[in-house]
Protein backbone atom coordinates (compact mmCIF):
# COMPACT_ATOMS: atom_id res chain seq x y z
CA UNK A 1 0.00 0.00 0.00
CA UNK A 2 1.26 3.48 -0.87
CA UNK A 3 2.25 5.58 2.10
CA UNK A 4 0.47 8.93 1.89
CA UNK A 5 2.23 12.04 3.09
CA UNK A 6 1.28 15.66 3.64
CA UNK A 7 2.94 16.42 0.34
CA UNK A 8 1.24 15.10 -2.82
CA UNK A 9 3.65 12.21 -3.46
CA UNK A 10 3.85 8.63 -2.24
CA UNK A 11 6.48 5.90 -2.08
CA UNK A 12 5.08 4.09 -5.13
CA UNK A 13 5.63 7.21 -7.25
CA UNK A 14 9.19 7.62 -5.97
CA UNK A 15 9.96 4.01 -6.86
CA UNK A 16 9.04 4.65 -10.49
CA UNK A 17 12.15 6.81 -10.82
CA UNK A 18 14.38 3.95 -9.72
CA UNK A 19 12.65 1.20 -11.69
CA UNK A 20 12.54 3.26 -14.86
CA UNK A 21 16.23 4.24 -14.73
CA UNK A 22 17.81 1.11 -13.31
CA UNK A 23 19.17 3.03 -10.32
CA UNK A 24 21.25 1.24 -7.66
CA UNK A 25 19.50 0.26 -4.44
CA UNK A 26 21.33 2.84 -2.33
CA UNK A 27 19.85 5.65 -4.43
CA UNK A 28 16.32 4.30 -4.07
CA UNK A 29 16.80 4.16 -0.31
CA UNK A 30 18.00 7.75 -0.26
CA UNK A 31 15.01 8.88 -2.29
CA UNK A 32 12.58 7.24 0.11
CA UNK A 33 14.39 8.60 3.17
CA UNK A 34 14.25 12.08 1.66
CA UNK A 35 10.51 11.73 0.95
CA UNK A 36 9.95 10.96 4.63
CA UNK A 37 11.98 14.06 5.58
CA UNK A 38 10.00 16.24 3.18
CA UNK A 39 6.80 15.26 4.97
CA UNK A 40 7.86 16.92 8.22
CA UNK A 41 10.47 19.54 7.35
CA UNK A 42 9.50 23.22 6.93
CA UNK A 43 10.18 25.34 3.89
CA UNK A 44 13.33 27.47 3.92
CA UNK A 45 12.88 31.02 5.15
CA UNK A 46 14.74 33.39 2.83
CA UNK A 47 15.35 36.81 4.33
CA UNK A 48 12.50 39.29 3.72
CA UNK A 49 10.61 36.98 1.31
CA UNK A 50 7.54 34.87 2.11
CA UNK A 51 7.36 31.75 -0.03
CA UNK A 52 4.79 29.68 1.86
CA UNK A 53 2.17 30.23 -0.86
CA UNK A 54 4.50 29.62 -3.80
CA UNK A 55 3.98 26.55 -5.95
CA UNK A 56 6.74 23.99 -5.33
CA UNK A 57 4.71 20.77 -5.61
CA UNK A 58 1.92 21.21 -8.17
CA UNK A 59 3.04 19.88 -11.54
CA UNK A 60 2.35 17.10 -14.01
CA UNK A 61 3.91 13.86 -12.82
CA UNK A 62 6.74 12.53 -14.91
CA UNK A 63 5.56 9.53 -16.97
CA UNK A 64 6.99 9.64 -20.52
CA UNK A 65 10.44 10.64 -21.69
CA UNK A 66 10.87 13.28 -24.38
CA UNK A 67 12.49 12.27 -27.65
CA UNK A 68 16.29 12.59 -27.83
CA UNK A 69 18.06 14.36 -30.68
CA UNK A 70 19.80 12.28 -33.37
CA UNK A 71 22.62 14.77 -33.83
CA UNK A 72 23.77 18.37 -33.68
CA UNK A 73 21.72 19.33 -36.73
CA UNK A 74 18.52 18.37 -34.91
CA UNK A 75 19.14 20.64 -31.94
CA UNK A 76 16.81 23.65 -31.60
CA UNK A 77 18.18 26.89 -33.02
CA UNK A 78 18.17 28.41 -29.53
CA UNK A 79 20.59 25.70 -28.44
CA UNK A 80 22.79 25.93 -31.52
CA UNK A 81 23.27 29.63 -30.82
CA UNK A 82 24.80 28.77 -27.44
CA UNK A 83 27.38 26.33 -28.74
CA UNK A 84 30.74 27.30 -30.16
CA UNK A 85 31.55 25.53 -33.42
CA UNK A 86 34.43 23.06 -33.44
CA UNK A 87 35.77 22.25 -29.99
CA UNK A 88 32.59 23.39 -28.29
CA UNK A 89 30.58 20.53 -29.81
CA UNK A 90 32.91 17.83 -28.47
CA UNK A 91 32.07 18.29 -24.77
CA UNK A 92 28.35 18.93 -24.70
CA UNK A 93 25.28 17.68 -22.85
CA UNK A 94 21.75 18.63 -23.89
CA UNK A 95 18.74 17.66 -21.78
CA UNK A 96 15.18 17.95 -23.07
CA UNK A 97 12.81 18.19 -20.13
CA UNK A 98 13.83 15.05 -18.17
CA UNK A 99 15.55 13.22 -21.04
CA UNK A 100 19.29 13.13 -21.80
CA UNK A 101 18.86 14.18 -25.43
CA UNK A 102 22.46 14.59 -26.61
CA UNK A 103 25.77 13.71 -24.94
CA UNK A 104 29.28 14.14 -26.30
CA UNK A 105 32.75 13.93 -24.72
CA UNK A 106 36.02 14.03 -26.66
CA UNK A 107 38.11 10.87 -26.91
CA UNK A 108 41.05 12.79 -25.47
CA UNK A 109 39.22 13.53 -22.24
CA UNK A 110 37.80 10.01 -22.03
CA UNK A 111 41.35 8.62 -22.22
CA UNK A 112 42.34 10.88 -19.31
CA UNK A 113 39.55 9.44 -17.17
CA UNK A 114 37.21 12.43 -17.35
CA UNK A 115 33.53 11.65 -16.80
CA UNK A 116 30.87 13.91 -18.29
CA UNK A 117 27.49 12.25 -18.47
CA UNK A 118 23.89 12.47 -17.35
CA UNK A 119 23.17 11.80 -13.70
CA UNK A 120 21.33 8.51 -14.43
CA UNK A 121 24.21 7.01 -16.39
CA UNK A 122 26.52 8.12 -13.59
CA UNK A 123 24.32 6.29 -11.08
CA UNK A 124 24.35 3.04 -13.06
CA UNK A 125 27.94 3.06 -14.37
CA UNK A 126 29.79 5.08 -11.70
CA UNK A 127 27.56 4.45 -8.69
CA UNK A 128 30.30 4.13 -6.07
CA UNK A 129 31.86 7.41 -7.20
CA UNK A 130 28.54 9.24 -7.36
CA UNK A 131 27.60 7.94 -3.92
CA UNK A 132 30.56 9.81 -2.39
CA UNK A 133 29.26 13.19 -3.56
CA UNK A 134 25.48 13.02 -4.03
CA UNK A 135 23.73 15.39 -1.53
CA UNK A 136 26.99 15.85 0.35
CA UNK A 137 27.26 19.64 0.07
CA UNK A 138 23.49 20.18 0.21
CA UNK A 139 21.93 17.96 2.87
CA UNK A 140 18.40 16.53 2.43
CA UNK A 141 17.53 17.39 6.04
CA UNK A 142 18.14 21.13 5.65
CA UNK A 143 14.54 21.95 4.70
CA UNK A 144 11.58 20.69 2.68
CA UNK A 145 12.83 21.84 -0.73
CA UNK A 146 16.18 20.10 -0.28
CA UNK A 147 14.41 16.90 0.80
CA UNK A 148 11.98 17.09 -2.12
CA UNK A 149 14.90 17.49 -4.46
CA UNK A 150 16.68 14.40 -3.12
CA UNK A 151 13.46 12.40 -3.48
CA UNK A 152 12.36 13.60 -6.91
CA UNK A 153 15.48 14.57 -8.88
CA UNK A 154 14.87 13.67 -12.52
CA UNK A 155 17.74 15.18 -14.50
CA UNK A 156 21.20 16.71 -14.37
CA UNK A 157 24.82 15.86 -15.04
CA UNK A 158 27.87 14.39 -13.35
CA UNK A 159 31.35 15.80 -14.04
CA UNK A 160 34.47 14.14 -12.67
CA UNK A 161 38.01 15.34 -13.39
CA UNK A 162 40.82 13.05 -12.12
CA UNK A 163 43.99 14.22 -10.41
CA UNK A 164 46.40 16.39 -12.42
CA UNK A 165 44.02 16.75 -15.40
CA UNK A 166 43.52 20.28 -16.72
CA UNK A 167 40.67 20.73 -19.18
CA UNK A 168 41.20 23.74 -21.43
CA UNK A 169 37.87 23.62 -23.31
CA UNK A 170 34.72 24.36 -21.28
CA UNK A 171 32.24 21.57 -20.64
CA UNK A 172 28.75 22.78 -21.51
CA UNK A 173 25.28 21.64 -20.47
CA UNK A 174 21.99 22.99 -21.85
CA UNK A 175 18.65 22.13 -20.25
CA UNK A 176 15.54 22.75 -22.36
CA UNK A 177 12.07 23.05 -20.86
CA UNK A 178 9.59 22.77 -23.76
CA UNK A 179 6.58 21.23 -22.01
CA UNK A 180 4.07 22.98 -19.78
CA UNK A 181 3.26 22.02 -16.19
CA UNK A 182 6.38 19.88 -15.69
CA UNK A 183 8.89 19.70 -12.88
CA UNK A 184 12.60 20.06 -13.53
CA UNK A 185 14.48 18.60 -10.54
CA UNK A 186 18.02 18.84 -11.88
CA UNK A 187 21.01 17.61 -9.89
CA UNK A 188 24.47 18.70 -11.02
CA UNK A 189 27.74 17.47 -9.51
CA UNK A 190 31.18 18.78 -10.51
CA UNK A 191 34.21 17.15 -8.92
CA UNK A 192 37.78 18.35 -9.53
CA UNK A 193 40.37 16.12 -7.89
CA UNK A 194 43.79 17.35 -6.66
CA UNK A 195 45.67 19.67 -9.03
CA UNK A 196 42.96 19.54 -11.70
CA UNK A 197 41.13 22.30 -13.53
CA UNK A 198 37.74 22.54 -15.23
CA UNK A 199 35.36 25.17 -16.60
CA UNK A 200 31.68 24.19 -16.58
CA UNK A 201 28.91 26.26 -18.19
CA UNK A 202 25.19 25.53 -17.99
CA UNK A 203 22.05 27.09 -19.46
CA UNK A 204 18.40 26.75 -18.52
CA UNK A 205 16.01 27.83 -21.26
CA UNK A 206 12.23 27.61 -21.68
CA UNK A 207 10.91 26.98 -25.15
CA UNK A 208 7.36 27.03 -23.78
CA UNK A 209 5.97 30.13 -22.08
CA UNK A 210 2.53 28.96 -21.00
CA UNK A 211 1.25 27.09 -17.98
CA UNK A 212 2.72 26.40 -14.53
CA UNK A 213 5.97 24.58 -13.92
CA UNK A 214 8.43 23.98 -11.10
CA UNK A 215 12.22 24.00 -11.15
CA UNK A 216 14.11 22.64 -8.12
CA UNK A 217 17.81 22.70 -8.97
CA UNK A 218 20.81 21.68 -6.88
CA UNK A 219 24.44 21.96 -7.99
CA UNK A 220 27.27 20.61 -5.85
CA UNK A 221 30.85 21.61 -6.66
CA UNK A 222 33.96 20.08 -5.10
CA UNK A 223 37.42 21.55 -5.70
CA UNK A 224 39.98 19.36 -3.96
CA UNK A 225 43.55 20.35 -3.02
CA UNK A 226 44.98 22.89 -5.46
CA UNK A 227 42.10 22.28 -7.87
CA UNK A 228 40.16 24.96 -9.76
CA UNK A 229 36.50 25.00 -10.80
CA UNK A 230 34.95 27.85 -12.77
CA UNK A 231 31.17 27.46 -12.81
CA UNK A 232 29.12 29.73 -15.08
CA UNK A 233 25.36 29.62 -15.53
CA UNK A 234 22.60 31.52 -17.28
CA UNK A 235 19.10 30.72 -16.00
CA UNK A 236 16.22 31.88 -18.17
CA UNK A 237 13.08 29.98 -17.24
CA UNK A 238 9.57 31.08 -18.13
CA UNK A 239 7.19 33.33 -16.22
CA UNK A 240 5.01 30.44 -15.04
CA UNK A 241 7.95 28.55 -13.52
CA UNK A 242 8.54 28.77 -9.78
CA UNK A 243 12.25 28.22 -9.21
CA UNK A 244 14.36 27.13 -6.27
CA UNK A 245 18.06 26.82 -7.07
CA UNK A 246 20.86 26.01 -4.66
CA UNK A 247 24.43 26.06 -5.99
CA UNK A 248 26.96 25.12 -3.34
CA UNK A 249 30.71 24.54 -3.40
CA UNK A 250 33.36 23.08 -1.08
CA UNK A 251 37.00 24.05 -1.63
CA UNK A 252 39.91 22.09 -0.18
CA UNK A 253 43.44 23.27 0.57
CA UNK A 254 44.47 25.91 -1.99
CA UNK A 255 41.36 25.05 -4.00
CA UNK A 256 39.49 27.65 -6.06
CA UNK A 257 35.80 27.92 -6.86
CA UNK A 258 34.59 30.80 -9.02
CA UNK A 259 30.98 31.47 -9.95
CA UNK A 260 29.56 33.66 -12.73
CA UNK A 261 25.77 33.51 -12.54
CA UNK A 262 23.27 35.28 -14.77
CA UNK A 263 19.88 34.86 -13.03
CA UNK A 264 17.32 35.91 -15.64
CA UNK A 265 14.23 33.84 -14.79
CA UNK A 266 10.86 35.46 -15.46
CA UNK A 267 9.05 33.71 -12.60
CA UNK A 268 9.33 33.84 -8.83
CA UNK A 269 12.77 32.63 -7.77
CA UNK A 270 14.70 31.73 -4.65
CA UNK A 271 18.43 31.36 -5.29
CA UNK A 272 21.13 30.26 -2.86
CA UNK A 273 24.82 30.28 -3.74
CA UNK A 274 27.10 29.12 -0.91
CA UNK A 275 30.85 28.52 -1.02
CA UNK A 276 32.57 26.78 1.89
CA UNK A 277 36.30 27.51 2.06
CA UNK A 278 37.29 24.49 4.10
CA UNK A 279 40.97 24.13 3.23
CA UNK A 280 43.75 26.53 4.18
CA UNK A 281 44.56 28.95 1.39
CA UNK A 282 41.33 28.27 -0.49
CA UNK A 283 39.61 30.92 -2.62
CA UNK A 284 36.01 31.67 -3.51
CA UNK A 285 34.65 34.29 -5.90
CA UNK A 286 30.92 34.70 -6.54
CA UNK A 287 29.68 37.09 -9.23
CA UNK A 288 25.93 37.39 -9.83
CA UNK A 289 23.72 39.56 -12.04
CA UNK A 290 19.94 39.52 -12.10
CA UNK A 291 17.14 41.40 -13.84
CA UNK A 292 13.61 41.40 -12.40
CA UNK A 293 10.51 42.71 -14.15
CA UNK A 294 6.72 42.56 -14.13
CA UNK A 295 5.37 41.50 -10.73
CA UNK A 296 7.88 38.75 -10.05
CA UNK A 297 9.51 38.30 -6.66
CA UNK A 298 13.10 37.13 -6.46
CA UNK A 299 15.40 36.45 -3.52
CA UNK A 300 19.13 35.93 -4.03
CA UNK A 301 21.41 34.87 -1.19
CA UNK A 302 25.15 34.55 -1.71
CA UNK A 303 27.35 33.26 1.12
CA UNK A 304 31.05 32.56 1.42
CA UNK A 305 31.99 30.79 4.66
CA UNK A 306 35.61 30.72 5.76
CA UNK A 307 36.80 27.69 7.74
CA UNK A 308 40.46 27.43 6.70
CA UNK A 309 43.27 29.84 7.43
CA UNK A 310 44.47 32.35 4.82
CA UNK A 311 41.23 31.97 2.85
CA UNK A 312 39.88 34.66 0.56
CA UNK A 313 36.29 35.27 -0.48
CA UNK A 314 34.74 37.89 -2.75
CA UNK A 315 31.06 38.51 -3.49
CA UNK A 316 29.84 40.82 -6.27
CA UNK A 317 26.09 41.17 -6.93
CA UNK A 318 24.48 43.59 -9.36
CA UNK A 319 20.73 43.65 -9.95
CA UNK A 320 18.29 45.62 -12.06
CA UNK A 321 14.63 45.89 -11.01
CA UNK A 322 11.79 47.37 -13.07
CA UNK A 323 7.98 47.57 -13.19
CA UNK A 324 6.49 46.26 -9.91
CA UNK A 325 9.09 43.57 -9.34
CA UNK A 326 10.82 42.90 -6.03
CA UNK A 327 14.40 41.68 -5.66
CA UNK A 328 16.15 40.93 -2.38
CA UNK A 329 19.94 40.58 -2.46
CA UNK A 330 21.51 39.03 0.64
CA UNK A 331 25.29 38.81 0.84
CA UNK A 332 26.89 36.94 3.73
CA UNK A 333 30.59 36.76 4.48
CA UNK A 334 31.24 34.53 7.46
CA UNK A 335 34.65 33.90 9.05
CA UNK A 336 34.60 31.04 11.53
CA UNK A 337 36.74 30.90 14.65
CA UNK A 338 40.20 29.68 13.70
CA UNK A 339 40.13 31.01 10.12
CA UNK A 340 42.89 33.51 10.84
CA UNK A 341 44.47 35.71 8.14
CA UNK A 342 41.30 35.38 6.04
CA UNK A 343 39.70 38.09 3.93
CA UNK A 344 35.96 38.48 3.24
CA UNK A 345 34.81 41.20 0.84
CA UNK A 346 31.45 41.85 -0.75
CA UNK A 347 29.61 44.40 -2.88
CA UNK A 348 25.88 44.53 -3.67
CA UNK A 349 24.37 47.12 -6.01
CA UNK A 350 20.73 47.40 -7.08
CA UNK A 351 19.50 49.66 -9.86
CA UNK A 352 15.77 50.47 -9.90
CA UNK A 353 14.19 51.60 -13.17
CA UNK A 354 10.58 52.17 -12.07
CA UNK A 355 8.76 53.96 -9.28
CA UNK A 356 7.07 50.77 -8.07
CA UNK A 357 10.18 48.60 -8.31
CA UNK A 358 11.63 47.42 -5.02
CA UNK A 359 15.25 46.50 -4.53
CA UNK A 360 16.88 45.56 -1.25
CA UNK A 361 20.61 44.95 -0.69
CA UNK A 362 21.58 43.39 2.62
CA UNK A 363 25.31 42.98 3.27
CA UNK A 364 26.12 40.83 6.30
CA UNK A 365 29.48 40.12 7.92
CA UNK A 366 29.71 37.46 10.62
CA UNK A 367 33.20 37.47 12.10
CA UNK A 368 34.28 35.01 14.81
CA UNK A 369 38.03 35.51 14.45
CA UNK A 370 40.19 38.56 15.31
CA UNK A 371 43.12 38.36 12.89
CA UNK A 372 41.18 38.86 9.64
CA UNK A 373 40.15 41.44 7.06
CA UNK A 374 36.55 42.08 6.00
CA UNK A 375 34.56 44.74 4.22
CA UNK A 376 31.31 45.39 2.40
CA UNK A 377 29.55 47.94 0.24
CA UNK A 378 25.89 48.20 -0.76
CA UNK A 379 23.69 50.64 -2.63
CA UNK A 380 20.15 50.86 -3.97
CA UNK A 381 19.20 53.67 -6.31
CA UNK A 382 18.26 55.00 -9.73
CA UNK A 383 20.33 55.47 -12.86
CA UNK A 384 23.07 57.97 -12.09
CA UNK A 385 21.87 61.33 -13.48
CA UNK A 386 25.46 62.51 -13.99
CA UNK A 387 26.28 59.49 -16.14
CA UNK A 388 23.01 59.95 -18.02
CA UNK A 389 23.70 63.66 -18.60
CA UNK A 390 27.22 62.93 -19.84
CA UNK A 391 26.03 60.42 -22.45
CA UNK A 392 23.10 62.56 -23.57
CA UNK A 393 25.41 65.57 -23.92
CA UNK A 394 27.30 63.48 -26.51
CA UNK A 395 24.17 63.17 -28.63
CA UNK A 396 22.99 59.79 -27.35
CA UNK A 397 19.18 59.58 -26.87
CA UNK A 398 18.00 59.07 -23.29
CA UNK A 399 16.71 55.50 -23.88
CA UNK A 400 19.99 54.42 -25.47
CA UNK A 401 21.98 56.15 -22.74
CA UNK A 402 20.08 54.27 -20.03
CA UNK A 403 20.66 51.02 -21.90
CA UNK A 404 24.41 51.63 -22.09
CA UNK A 405 24.58 52.43 -18.37
CA UNK A 406 22.70 49.23 -17.50
CA UNK A 407 24.93 47.07 -19.67
CA UNK A 408 27.98 48.63 -18.08
CA UNK A 409 26.47 48.03 -14.66
CA UNK A 410 26.03 44.30 -15.38
CA UNK A 411 29.28 43.86 -17.34
CA UNK A 412 31.41 42.30 -14.52
CA UNK A 413 29.51 39.01 -14.80
CA UNK A 414 28.68 39.14 -18.51
CA UNK A 415 32.36 39.49 -19.43
CA UNK A 416 33.30 36.56 -17.17
CA UNK A 417 31.24 34.06 -19.23
CA UNK A 418 33.81 31.93 -21.11
CA UNK A 419 31.65 30.82 -24.08
CA UNK A 420 30.85 33.49 -26.64
CA UNK A 421 27.42 32.11 -27.56
CA UNK A 422 26.36 32.01 -23.91
CA UNK A 423 27.70 35.51 -23.33
CA UNK A 424 25.71 36.78 -26.32
CA UNK A 425 22.60 35.01 -25.02
CA UNK A 426 22.95 36.72 -21.66
CA UNK A 427 23.35 40.11 -23.34
CA UNK A 428 20.23 39.49 -25.45
CA UNK A 429 18.20 38.43 -22.42
CA UNK A 430 19.30 41.49 -20.47
CA UNK A 431 18.38 43.70 -23.44
CA UNK A 432 14.94 42.12 -23.75
CA UNK A 433 14.14 42.21 -20.03
CA UNK A 434 15.24 45.80 -19.59
CA UNK A 435 13.70 47.30 -22.74
CA UNK A 436 10.49 45.32 -23.34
Amino acid sequence: MATETKIPFEQSYIRTFSSGRGEPDWLTVRRLEALELAERLPLPKPEKTKIDKWNFTEFARHTVDSAPYDGLDDLPEAVKALIEAGEGTKNLYVQRNHTPAYVSLSDELKEKGVIFTDIFTAASEHGDLLKNYFMRAVKPDEHRLAALHAALFNGGVFVYVPKNVEIETPLQAVYIQDEDDIALFNHVIVVAEDNSRVVFVENYISASREGKAVANVVAEVFAQANASVFFAAVDHLAKGTTTYVNRRGIAGRDGRIEWALGLMNDGNTVSENITCLVGDGSFGDAKTVAVSRGEQVQNFTTSIIHYGKHTEGSILKHGVVRDSATSIFNGIGKIEHGASKSNAEQESRVLMLSEKARGDANPILLIDEDDVMAGHAASVGRVDPIQLYYLMSRGIPRRDAERLIIHGFLAPVVEAIPIEGVKNQLIEVIERKVQS
